[in-house]
């Protein structure tokens, strides 16, 4: 199975890059092998939709993005199948130019869209120009992180950790820099 980790956001707008810092951050922390799968980390930053047949090469998606939750509190992580959206999750907080869940909607249409996991975050700034993560999205992206590594060991990945003092910050400040 092609295996996809997706990472979505605008790195410029603070919170709303934790998407992207986190799957950078997973690329860099970890290796991963399997005998049955194949894994592809990609920052998708805002391009959701022309993103459309790149996602469509793969088997399996998982996602990760800044969401809405309307019980939620900043920080929070929720997990979830894109064909189970609980009522109270939307994508409605981003800046993306064409929401993530618009096009997986388009792709749906279409029979594209491979199944799809959501790992998503409540952001507490979404704006501005900085690359500096609030400290209830840096504590949540730690759970995102331990939510995506457990989730591909399920799916039959063997992860080794090779770099265990990287953090989201450090990823974040060093964006577009080997870190």
């Amino acid at each position: 199975m092609k295996v996809l980790l997706l990472g979505i956001g605008n790195i410029m707008f603070s919170d709303e890059g934790v998407g992207v810092h986190l799957c950078r951050l997973i690329r860099e922390k970890y290796r991963f092998s399997s005998s049955e799968h194949t894994l592809e980390i990609i920052d998708g930053g805002t391009l959701a939709q022309l993103l459309t047949p790149i996602i469509a090469e793969f088997d399996y998606a998982i996602i990760c993005d800044c969401i809405s939750a309307n019980d939620g509190n900043f920080g929070d992580v929720y997990f979830f199948d894109y064909e189970s959206i609980p009522n109270h999750i939307s994508w409605q907080s981003s800046a993306h130019e064409v929401e993530m869940l618009q096009t997986l909607a388009m792709m749906d249409l279409v029979g594209d869209r491979p199944m799809t996991k959501i790992v998503g975050i409540i952001p507490q700034v979404v704006g501005g120009t900085t690359l500096e993560l609030t400290e209830p999205i840096q504590k949540g992206a730690m759970i995102m992180e331990k939510t995506v590594i457990k989730h591909l060991e399920e799916l039959g990945f063997l992860v080794e950790t090779i770099n265990n003092n990287l953090t989201i910050q450090a990823i974040a400040n060093h964006f577009g820099q080997e870190p």
